[in-house]
């Protein structure tokens, strides 16, 4: 085999692997993106469970003084 199709060969490879690898890269961002995004939901989501639960405790809250205020009355 010639130097010139060895380097051919290793031109072409190289070629395939640089192709390859912008392939991967690319998936990789649409995967990061879709990450990100689903990331951001599950913040927002834990916020609202937050703001539920404490709106629970809330009212729990309430209930128990009232309860407790209808104990002590005669």
């Amino acid at each position: 085999m010639t130097d010139s199709n060895r380097d051919n060969m290793d031109l072409a490879a190289l070629e395939a692997r640089v192709d390859e690898l912008i392939r991967t890269v690319g998936q990789l961002t649409t995967e990061n993106s879709a990450l990100k995004n689903q990331q951001v939901n599950l913040v927002t989501e834990r916020a609202a469970l937050i703001d539920k639960t404490e709106q629970a405790r809330s009212r729990i809250e309430s209930m128990i003084s009232r309860l407790r205020s209808m104990e002590t009355r005669p």
